[in-house]
């Protein structure tokens, strides 16, 4: 066999795994994490035009598209190779439109290599299904996404399964002004049954930890000013730190920006904890939290101008002098020699 025949016969085999796996992927997704068999559902295989796509408006799941670089990139390797996996779309009701579920930047890249149409499998899924292929095809297959990237697609997978009435929700942690709480255990419902957790369940499946879920989620009600600030200057703003903002609401939040944007000068966790410390959260005002912050830095340059506790010496400099002495024998020299020559 020709050697361009054989490349295309492996691509064509390669796509058709990579397709199946993300397929398989996102219904084992949905098993996992509701508990049941995805719905049954058409799925059919065709090219839609590009200009028939719409993205994905269902809920806020939070990926951040490629950068033109990136995308550029993409667009350059569709038209060496073609597209190796199809996106994945559902209908848009009483409309010829589609909402993209999968594959926001396949989609982007084929636009920017001129294409007309895009190969597609068009589902018929609810919600929940779309919302489960949405973000766990990102999940598992991005390496590289952001804590608040993951804590969006966190939430919006608990948020569907919680609206699908089968997961239990409790009232043993709160964060800002998100009442809504998970607790960490499987309960009997009054019919017997089990009524599982729903943090736990999706921390098994993307391999995670409850720890980390609850973390990536609570950092997604920072504001976007606070949030991009951390992501691109951490130095600026760290996690510990970005945890004890997104206590605060939106309108508390803002008085961070300026304490954060002051280059030399990051904000850091003593800092934190005196503001909450003065101005609790989940609201105050913004005034009294610059006063906090300013006595923080305040506190901070008397800790750093008063003298030390103790005075070390480099122990190998004064060998030749000392050695055979005990530290509390060199103590008492060094008073008798500071007496002496101070009076």
């Amino acid at each position: 066999m020709a050697k361009q025949p054989m490349d295309d016969l492996l691509k064509r085999r390669m796509s058709a795994t990579q397709r199946a796996s993300e397929l398989q992927a996102t219904d084992e997704a949905y098993a996992k994490l509701f508990r049941e068999a995805p719905p049954a559902a058409n799925v059919s295989i065709c090219d839609l035009p590009l200009d028939k796509l719409s993205s994905f408006f269902t809920a806020d799941i939070g990926f951040k598209p490629y950068t033109p670089y990136q995308l550029r990139a993409f667009a350059d390797q569709l038209q060496e190779e073609g597209l190796m996996v199809r996106i994945i779309v559902r209908p848009i009701p009483e409309t010829d439109c589609y909402e993209i579920l999968a594959g926001h930047n396949r989609t982007a890249a084929a636009r920017l290599a001129g294409w007309a149409t895009i190969p597609a499998e068009v589902v018929e899924a609810d919600d929940a299904r779309a919302i489960v292929i949405a973000t766990s095809t990102n999940l598992i297959q991005r390496q590289n996404l952001s804590i608040i990237e993951r804590g969006k697609a966190y939430k919006a997978l608990l948020d569907a399964k919680n609206r699908h009435g089968q997961w239990y929700a409790d009232g043993n942690e709160t964060f800002g002004e998100n009442r809504q709480k998970f607790d960490g255990n499987e309960h009997l419902k009054s019919d017997g049954s089990l009524r599982y957790n729903a943090r736990k369940l999706v921390a098994e499946f993307f391999n995670v930890t409850e720890y980390e879920i609850r973390k990536a989620i609570k950092l997604t009600y920072l504001i976007p000013e606070l949030a991009d600030i951390m992501e691109r200057t951490p130095k600026q703003l760290n996690l510990a730190c970005a945890d004890m903002m997104a206590d605060y609401d939106p309108e508390s939040q803002q008085a961070f920006i300026e304490m954060c944007s002051i280059e030399g000068c990051p904000i850091n966790k003593a800092a934190m904890k005196h503001i909450a410390s003065k101005c609790p959260p989940p609201s105050a005002n913004r005034q009294d939290m610059y006063a906090a912050w300013r006595e923080a830095q305040a506190q901070a340059e008397k800790r750093l101008a008063a003298p030390p506790k103790k005075i070390s010496f480099n122990r190998k400099q004064f060998a030749p002098y000392l050695d055979g002495h005990s530290d509390k024998e060199i103590e008492a020299l060094f008073l008798e020699f500071l007496r002496e020559r101070v009076g």
